[in-house]
């Protein structure tokens, strides 16, 4: 097959850090190249330069075999490079049409802008993906997963002959993933090569043909997919074997300190049922729209109950404000930690401590020194990787950013700590560590109850797993009896009715 992208010895560095050194890469005609690094390891660096929002500062580019100087996002479009972010680059306001051709308008004789053959053409596009979306549709209207066929769609349509994916799947559903899936196959089948990073190392055997792997801003290795194993591309990654990804020890005991029976909210959550156990790991499984978030979210009191009940410790109790459960000693780690967890602009020791902060005022003195023990104490116990507690949080990786806030709800509270996809968005090594602690915290007696929508790290971390679909619960799986066939049994349980 033609080579379509050959990168070379490419270097970039920034004041006082060198986050490329000697990086190589090439991606062929139909071609999914997965590129694979921790969080730092130099894969989106190496992305904007291609995408020409970097300048390399050495190094060289080949497209089709000819050398190419990409010093601007345009020099890349003209070379077939589009780059699909995780943040969407759209216009929610503007029609399907009008964002497939933002840039690239159908005009008329007299200039203007011809919206029907706009239209015409955009939905040709759209129905040659077998995408079932109206070319009309205001773009804001689709799911995240539809957004995002578009963005693909709108590459195709510009020539893109190289298109880069970052963390395509990171929101959407299982079915999602596999419309999108379904929509690389296309793209390969056109001899379009697509450069995909992601986090979850699952996707691999099922999208990518080829990996390569990046450590500390330099090449490590590429390798084929069919003739390399998970171990060992995390051991590439790592640059050490990882004994154990997953830990996870038989802490849970047999005392009960949540009840819920028949919980409702009278919207997404319809008739919830389970109990929690002091030192157990409770998984929930689930698929989008299950009610999984909202299950939680209404214990933790950020909506009202409109029937079931709740006891804790066998009292029962209607938590009227997140408050309210914080002083019961219940904490949540919000799913979405950069909008509903963090202070992005505030360092470390603020957020860390925002939620503690009475506990260091007293008689009207206000103690920083008690406040910067305590926030270094957690900064320690969660291995977090700061510069000083002073750092801007923003400034740190995923991985890291999600420590800390591990960290804030452990300040506060001390028997149940509910965990809302707490992995997402992180690299295999901080999510071994996040693992770690979670292990480590049931062993110290705290009841976790983990949300996630990646089956092998229910599987693998939970004592035991409720599955939930269209806002009940399904079924209940002790660890023994727990695999992939099961949960999905009882998370579609209820489509089946």
């Amino acid at each position: 097959m033609s080579v379509l992208l050959q990168m070379e010895d490419v270097c970039k560095e920034f004041p006082g850090v060198k986050a490329l050194e000697d990086v190589q890469l090439e991606l062929v005609e139909g071609e999914v190249h997965a590129l694979l690094g921790e969080n730092g390891a130099g894969k989106s660096t190496l992305i904007k330069v291609l995408g020409g929002i970097y300048i390399k500062d050495k190094g060289q580019i080949f497209i089709h075999g000819e050398e190419a100087e990409i010093r601007t996002v345009e020099d890349a479009r003209k070379y077939g490079i589009s780059i699909i972010h995780q943040e969407l680059m759209m216009v929610p306001h503007m029609s399907v049409a009008e964002n497939i051709f933002l840039g690239q308008e159908k005009t008329g004789k007299m200039g203007s802008v011809n919206l029907r053959r706009q239209e015409k053409d955009a939905q040709r596009i759209l129905d040659d993906f077998g995408l079932n979306v109206l070319a009309d549709t205001l773009l804001g209207a689709l799911t995240i997963a539809q957004q995002q066929m578009v963005e693909i769609v709108r590459a195709v349509s510009f020539g893109a002959r190289i298109i880069v994916m970052d963390e395509p799947t990171s929101s959407l559903s299982n079915k999602e993933v596999d419309i999108l899936f379904d929509t690389v196959r296309k793209l390969k089948e056109q001899k379009i090569g697509i450069i995909y990073i992601s986090h979850r190392m699952s996707e691999l055997d099922e999208i990518a043909d080829r990996v390569t792997i990046l450590r500390d801003g330099k090449y490590i290795a590429t390798v084929n997919v069919k003739d390399t194993t998970r171990e060992k591309l995390v051991s590439l990654m790592v640059g050490r074997e990882l004994s154990s990804y997953y830990t996870k020890t038989d802490t849970a005991t047999d005392e009960v300190i949540l009840e819920v029976k028949d919980l409702s909210d009278g919207k997404m959550v319809k008739n919830v049922s389970f109990d929690l156990r002091k030192g157990e790991i409770l998984g929930f499984a689930g698929l989008v729209g299950a009610g999984r978030t909202e299950t939680l979210q209404n214990i933790f009191g950020l909506t009202r109950r409109t029937a079931g009940t709740v006891k804790l410790y066998g009292e029962e109790v209607n938590f009227k404000s997140p408050r309210e459960a914080m002083k019961a000693g219940i904490g949540l780690v919000s799913e979405d930690r950069k909008k509903l967890g963090l202070f992005l602009e505030q360092s470390v020791r603020f957020n860390m401590t925002i939620e503690i902060l009475d506990q260091f005022i007293k008689n009207l003195h206000y103690s920083r020194a008690k406040e910067r023990k305590l926030t270094q104490e957690y900064i320690d116990k969660m291995e977090t990787k700061v510069a000083t507690m002073e750092q801007i949080i923003s400034g740190l990786s995923g991985g890291n950013q999600q420590k800390v806030i591990i960290g804030r709800w452990l300040l506060a509270t001390d028997k149940i700590l509910i965990l809302d996809e707490p992995t997402r968005g992180v690299d295999v090594l901080a999510k071994a560590e996040i693992y770690e602690i979670m292990d480590h915290l049931a062993a110290q007696g705290l009841s976790i109850i983990m949300i996630s929508s990646e089956l092998p790290e229910l599987i693998n971390m939970s004592d035991r797993v409720v599955v939930m679909s269209h806002g009940i619960s399904t079924g209940i799986l002790d660890r023994t009896e727990l695999n992939q066939e099961k949960i999905m049994m009882l998370a579609t349980k209820e489509l089946e009715l």
